[in-house]
């Protein structure tokens, strides 16, 4: 309370007609389940923390694993329909005690790993729950509440101090209502991508190896040794006392940027950049756009992750690229190529796997004699290319909405009643 308002874990005064309720006045906690490896493999689902993490609204097809159980253990670690599911230890802080609202009829059984919320009043609308328990206000006070070192974790004492800002049950609903329509829209993208890169790997299986031509075309193909048509080069030392900069003339690309969201074709955000006169100072290599790089030491090699650069760019020694000269080939064509090639199939028995510069100057790609062939078959995957990052484009911007919205609606900021 302040000044007789009641106010909210963030400050805030509490919307009108809304209520700051304990989840100990809304729930009883317990601790899951262990049982011998030998139980594992059948039985009843089970779910575990890597199913409560993933999916804040959980149903029984998303739960792999199955245990066996006596009677007695079935009846105490039974999840149904309307029960709320936190994972007590993760990685990271930051993912410690999210909620999994559980809401299918099929009766599942839950991990040691995890608690269950067993609901123990009608305050809390079990779709809206699962938004709710990861609303920003309450993921600030489960985090803040978090254990550990190596590892964090969250018991059910800390759990049932957490404090959650409730509207009526009739506004609970039309939140969830509408932060399912959100999810609904969502998660079309995410199965229209995911079939538009199956497609393409069709594609690609079928038009880089020639087993379909595309019409007009019906030339030889050849192999083509790459290191006759271009050269590959390594990357450059980058000193720690260089590092860090978000600006400058140069991207330079370190293993790590494979993972940027942004960086998923294309490589075309760098966590580091350098000015020209650092970039003299070192000797770093510039690598021209158009260059295909990826890792040539260390396991990321496996990763087999094979990018282009897309601007004059810097690499760090544990990377290298291939830098295509002339004019016989077509560089769009070399990285689609690229990515059917097993860069691991070439690392030598070392403690640090690396790959030679042999090696990577015999690789070898069948491909159209004919430029303008090699052309038409990269245009009709860059085509593809477009589309799907279009999608991603799409579903980042359905993203950012519904997380503008669990902000608003979920804190009284937009009233739907």
């Amino acid at each position: 309370m302040r000044n007789g308002i009641c106010v909210m874990p963030t400050g805030t005064n509490l919307p009108k007609g809304w209520s700051l309720v304990q989840l100990s006045q809304l729930m009883k906690f317990q601790n899951g389940l262990n049982s011998d490896k030998s139980a594992y493999g059948r039985g009843l689902r089970f779910a575990n923390v890597l199913e409560v993490i993933t999916h804040s609204h959980l149903f029984a097809n998303m739960i792999p694993g199955r245990v066996i159980t006596s009677v007695s253990e079935t009846n105490r670690y039974l999840v149904q329909k309307g029960d709320l599911l936190f994972n007590r230890t993760s990685e990271t802080q930051e993912e410690v005690g999210l909620a999994s609202v559980y809401l299918d009829d099929e009766p599942i059984l839950f991990g040691g790993f995890v608690l269950r919320g067993k609901p123990i009043s009608d305050a809390l609308d079990p779709v809206f729950a699962g938004y709710g328990l990861r609303s920003k206000i309450v993921r600030e006070q489960i985090i803040a509440a978090g254990q550990g070192g190596i590892r964090a974790n969250i018991g059910q004492q800390s759990l049932s101090k957490i404090k959650v800002a409730l509207p009526s049950r009739l506004e609970q609903k039309a939140i969830a209502e509408a932060l399912s329509d959100a999810d609904t829209l969502i998660e079309g993208l995410e199965r229209l991508i995911a079939k538009k890169r199956l497609i393409k790997q069709g594609a690609m299986q079928e038009l880089l190896t020639g087993r379909r031509r595309l019409p007009g075309f019906s030339g030889e193909w050849k192999n083509f040794r790459l290191s006759e048509h271009g050269k590959f080069l390594s990357g450059s030392g980058f000193p720690l006392v260089y590092q860090g900069h978000s600006s400058g003339d140069y991207p330079f690309f370190k293993v790590s940027d494979f993972s940027g969201e942004s960086n998923a074709i294309r490589l075309t955000r760098a966590n580091h950049y350098i000015d020209s006169d650092i970039q003299r100072q070192l000797g770093a290599r510039v690598f021209p756009p158009k260059a295909i790089v990826f890792a040539k030491i260390g396991a990321a090699i496996f990763l087999e992750r094979k990018r282009m650069i897309a601007q004059a760019s810097c690499l760090d020694n544990n990377m290298a690229a291939f830098v295509l000269q002339g004019t016989g080939l077509c560089v769009d064509l070399i990285l689609a190529k690229f990515q059917f090639f097993a860069l691991g199939d070439l690392v030598s028995s070392t403690a640090l796997p690396a790959i030679s510069s042999s090696d990577l100057k015999a690789i070898e790609f069948f491909l159209p004699k004919a430029l303008d062939e090699q052309e038409a078959i990269a245009g009709v995957l860059n085509d593809m290319d477009a589309e799907i990052q279009a999608l991603e484009d799409s579903l980042e911007k359905a993203q950012q909405i519904k997380e503008g919205m669990m902000q608003t609606l979920l804190t009284g900021q937009i009233r739907l009643v």
